[in-house]
């Protein structure tokens, strides 16, 4: 039985960090509740409810950040709210479109929905740029995030 907990347990956490690049896939909740079957089929033994406190409010945070990021980095650059829901629905759209399209559809929705509010070609490209980086830097925050996030749990499991 230890066996299909663990096999749960690290395909969850595996779909997490697929997630982190697949916005379709929830990143660090998969990766926090591979982390917590982990702990509770073990009754807290070797990962505490502190450390699993712990690496939930690391979960929230890197969640948050998702939302963010790149609203943060379009707001930079005085993005209208035409310009916020475009890179949302880009992100979305751009999942159906591959790797191309996860990577620049919120670009191209941020900048299309700031030239549909402004019609100033130069002000949409600045927006689509600032969310797009901003789309950036959140997901490496991410990934930073979710190294910590397992660091601190095979650091507590082991020791």
């Amino acid at each position: 039985m230890d066996a299909i907990w663990w096999v749960l347990s690290i395909g969850l956490m595996l779909m997490g960090v697929a997630g982190i690049i697949l916005p379709v896939l929830p990143s660090t909740p998969l990766v926090f509740a591979g982390m917590l079957i982990i702990a509770w089929q073990q009754d807290f033994q070797t990962v505490s409810g502190y450390t699993m406190l712990g690496l939930a409010v690391l979960a929230l945070i890197a969640s948050a950040l998702d939302y963010i990021a790149g609203a943060m980095g379009a707001k930079v650059a005085g993005a209208s709210k035409q310009a916020i829901r475009g890179a949302t629905i880009g992100a979305l759209l751009g999942i159906f479109a591959g790797p191309f399209g996860l990577i620049f559809g919120p670009l191209i929705g941020a900048a299309a929905g700031e030239f549909y509010a402004t019609r100033a070609a130069l002000q949409a490209g600045k927006v689509g740029l600032a969310s797009w980086i901003g789309m950036l830097v959140g997901t490496i925050a991410k990934v930073g995030i979710v190294f910590v996030m397992f660091g601190l749990f095979w650091l507590a499991y082991l020791i």
